[in-house]
């Protein structure tokens, strides 16, 4: 029995089964459908095996990490499906040492654990200890302590004054951004946003240089985090693949090459579209965007509209008033127990995943990639395959708590009660597969990076326990399916 009724088209899994030919990888349309074509909520794209014996497909293009042959512990390699169908370009990455270990309190941690020190979260991994940011109060705070308590990173006053650090992102204050690690010459004052990365590019004479802002999660001081790309001036842009992009008048262009070729300034990535709006938004990441557009198609979700003009502390320490000027959007009405993002103010409806990651494996990953930084944006397109109700997407962003923050959102204005399920369950696989080491995750670079998560969900205030067994069931299918074809 179900309290859903007949409403089986508020929730699919278009590709659960496979609804492509052999070879080809079922994925979640999530790009819509031109005019004239038969518009299916699929897409059929050329893959490549993970070995013959294996029925595990990965699409063209992608990098992959497999164990090497002599199936030594920790030692792995890093393949790229072909356009043969196989994997090419295979490079040895350095060994894993799983049998290094961390020292916590006296305590020994084996790689691959992870546990609380005071109110963070850690991980070990390869000896490393990895832990979030966030400033505790333990049964041992003095009053001053309690009372001058802010919730933020090294107890950093409550001031919203961004500073734009070499990494890509903006945080809140100079003092949260040097509480994460950055020395007062890797970060100016001002929003990221407002800088133009092309007045001091590098790029030559012979090139144009096109901004493409990016928050790095490698090292910056062993790789450049530009946030500009060279192209050739005398490239025939239209010649180029299409990514339609909008500009400030509201105009498509086929890519950003021939935006800025023309001299327009980028709006948005995608194309144009009437809803976007023109009033400024914040996003959870403390950046301002020019509309709704902007932010999402930055994978950015919308924590209030207007300009950015507070830093949201820690949703148990809400007496401070930074956010009391903040002007929230009303959530569902079918009701749900939001979840509040670190450095938000305002809640919303949604899975949650706090994601820690070892930089040193990001770093060996951006090194067999010719020095390749990587990206959020990179993480997050990764994770968005592994999502497969199209009802639900992915945004994120790297938090000021040291962590990466993954939201999975209902796509819908007004999302029903069994969609928000969905999306929390989205969430609790993805935080099951992160936490097991799953291969049908961590095969992908760079997931294999993450070494743990926590996840919050917005649950609903249906209190059936049809649906605690419904998503339950569809979480534990969804499981067997991502690994049966590792077996």
């Amino acid at each position: 029995p179900s309290p859903f009724h007949s409403t089986v088209a508020e929730v699919i899994h278009p590709c659960n089964p496979n609804a492509c030919p052999n070879n080809y990888v079922c994925e979640v349309n999530r790009k819509g459908c031109q005019a004239g074509q038969d518009c299916l909520p699929y897409l059929c794209v050329p893959g490549c095996k993970l070995g013959e014996a294996s029925d595990f497909l990965v699409r063209q293009g992608t990098v992959i990490q497999l164990p090497v042959t002599s199936g030594e512990m920790g030692c792995y390699r890093v393949c790229t499906c072909g356009p043969s169908g196989r994997l090419e370009n295979c490079l040895e990455m350095p060994c894993i040492d799983v049998q290094k270990t961390c020292i916590v309190g006296g305590q020994r941690k084996s790689h691959g654990t992870s546990f609380k020190v005071d109110c963070n979260t850690c991980s070990c991994f390869a000896g490393a200890l990895i832990c979030s940011n966030r400033q505790c109060l333990t049964e041992y705070s003095s009053l001053m302590d309690r009372t001058m308590f802010t919730g933020l990173p090294c107890n950093c006053a409550d001031q919203f004054v961004p500073v734009c650090a070499h990494n890509g992102r903006t945080y809140p204050s100079a003092c949260i951004a040097r509480c994460v690690g950055l020395q007062d010459s890797q970060f100016e004052f001002g929003s990221c946003a407002s800088k133009d990365p092309c007045i001091s590019h590098r790029c030559s004479k012979s090139q144009r240089c096109i901004p493409k802002p990016k928050v790095c999660l490698t090292s910056i001081d062993l790789f450049e985090c530009d946030q500009y790309e060279c192209i050739s001036k005398s490239v025939n842009c239209e010649l180029l693949p299409v990514e339609p992009v909008c500009d400030t008048e509201n105009t498509e262009h086929s890519n950003r090459c021939a935006l800025y070729q023309r001299s327009k300034s980028l709006s948005y990535m995608g194309p144009c579209q009437d809803m976007c709006g023109k009033q400024p938004v914040c996003g959870h990441n403390g950046e301002t965007y020019d509309n709704v557009c902007a932010a999402y198609s930055d994978r950015v979700a919308v924590d209030y509209i207007g300009p950015c003009q507070a830093v949201g502390i820690r949703p148990e320490y809400n007496s401070h008033p930074e956010c009391s000027n903040v002007i929230c959007s009303p959530l569902p009405s079918n009701g749900c127990k939001p979840v509040t993002p670190p450095g938000a103010c305002c809640p919303l409806c949604a899975g949650m995943l706090r994601v820690l990651w070892s930089k040193d494996q990001l770093d060996s990953l951006a090194k067999l990639n010719g020095g390749r930084p990587v990206s959020v944006h990179d993480i997050l397109y990764t994770l968005r395959i592994h999502v497969s109700v199209p009802q639900c997407d992915v945004f994120g962003y790297l938090s000021i708590e040291s962590d990466l923050v993954i939201l999975i959102i209902p796509v819908d204005q007004g999302p029903t009660t069994l969609q928000i399920e969905a999306c929390n369950k989205e969430a609790e696989k993805i935080d099951s597969l992160i936490q097991s080491a799953s291969p049908a995750l961590m095969a992908h670079v760079p997931l294999s990076a993450l070494t743990t998560s926590q996840v919050q969900v917005s649950s609903t205030h249906s209190s059936d326990s049809a649906v605690t067994i419904l998503s339950s069931a569809a979480l534990l299918l969804n499981l067997i399916v991502a690994l049966s074809g590792l077996l």
